[in-house]
């Protein structure tokens, strides 16, 4: 794969400065020589073995779970943490000779992206079924492990339920000037626009964002400033991730600002997850490791500790979260968010980055 061809799936014109990347020309190995599932259980750990896990994921949000499967499983497991873009960028630009076995992404373009570079190895049906179709790769060669929902946050004291829009398609009506927050430099954000590119197309993605930024919305860091600002009454309506709010109203139950789930892209699930490596000498090890995220020990801790979605069958979400069966957006291939570049050069051209 041409080294233009993996700057345009990672998207790293901004993210990492353009670091220079290349891939492989590997294939996709079907994992046809599986482990024996009761081999591979915690009462019946892979032992003897390193795992190396390139980690998107910060070490205080995932560390103490690292150390419990470490504890379970015997198995010794090495992890580099950093940020999800610049791992990729290390796998690809490390080939064949990476000593990554499992890469657990921050989100699923830049597994998408490993993945059309043939990098990643497909999962067996017992880790895949464990997840919905639409929360992991329809190729096999990753699995979701917790959900992030795109919301449109609104102060209840400045907007009743009513007026809140049911379409983010509504927010380039003039009465929302100077009353909406949003973040464009945020990597959720990008991938938001990056779906929204997907389900309506270049001209009518275009179309709404400078739609919106004629009504002069305010400019945030982050999504945890947006929280702040709506908290504040500074803006009415702010585009976010459903989990920040959770976390403001964990420490403060009667802060005045609530979730809107629009019918539309503005209410994308995108997902936390991990790929195996296709050069892995440690298959067995490593769809173990795949297997200990989706346990409901595991999906738990995600769901009490960072207030995200848990995405295995039968694990329950924080009952003041939407559950996800009830959220409605189009049907996308979480892979393709990986087209960051061309949503940089969007947001370029519209004079909003």
């Amino acid at each position: 794969m041409k080294r233009r061809k993996i700057l345009s799936l990672l998207g790293l014109a901004l993210a990492t400065g353009g670091l220079a990347v290349a891939c492989s020309n590997g294939t996709t190995p079907t994992a046809t020589t599986q482990p024996d599932p009761i081999a591979t259980t915690a009462a019946n750990p892979v032992t003897g073995e390193q795992l190396v896990v390139y980690s998107g994921r910060n070490e205080n949000l995932i560390g103490s779970l690292i150390e419990q499967f470490k504890t379970e499983t015997g198995v010794d497991i090495q992890v580099r943490y950093g940020d999800t873009a610049e791992l990729a960028s290390a796998i690809l630009e490390e080939g064949q000779n990476t000593p990554a076995d499992v890469f657990f992404a921050q989100d699923a373009g830049a597994l998408g992206a490993l993945q059309k570079a043939d990098r990643t190895a497909k999962l067996p049906e017992d880790i895949l079924n464990q997840v919905e179709s639409r929360y992991r790769s329809p190729e096999g060669e990753w699995v979701g492990i917790t959900g992030r929902v795109r919301t449109l946050d609104y102060n209840t004291n400045l907007v009743s339920p009513e007026e809140v829009p049911q379409s983010i398609m509504e927010l380039t009506d003039p009465k929302w000037e100077g009353k909406i927050g949003w973040a464009p430099t945020n990597g959720s954000f990008q991938a938001f626009v990056t779906a929204l590119r997907l389900s309506l197309g270049e001209e009518q993605t275009r179309q709404w964002l400078e739609g919106v930024q004629a009504n002069n919305p305010k400019v945030y860091p982050k999504n945890t400033a947006i929280v702040e600002a709506l908290s504040r009454g500074e803006i009415a309506v702010g585009f976010v991730n459903h989990y920040y709010l959770e976390k403001f109203k964990a420490e403060n139950p009667e802060v005045p600002v609530a979730h809107s789930f629009p019918n539309d892209v503005g209410s994308l699930v995108n997902v936390a997850g991990v790929s195996i490596l296709e050069n892995t000498d440690n298959l067995a090890a490593s769809q173990q490791f795949v297997n200990f995220m989706l346990s409901p020990q595991a999906q738990e801790y995600f769901t009490q500790e960072t207030f995200e979605y848990p995405l295995t069958t039968g694990v329950v979400a924080t009952k003041s979260l939407k559950p996800l069966s009830d959220i409605k957006y189009p049907d996308i291939d979480l892979s393709n968010l990986d087209d960051l570049e061309g949503t940089l050069k969007l947001l370029q051209e519209t004079g909003i980055l």
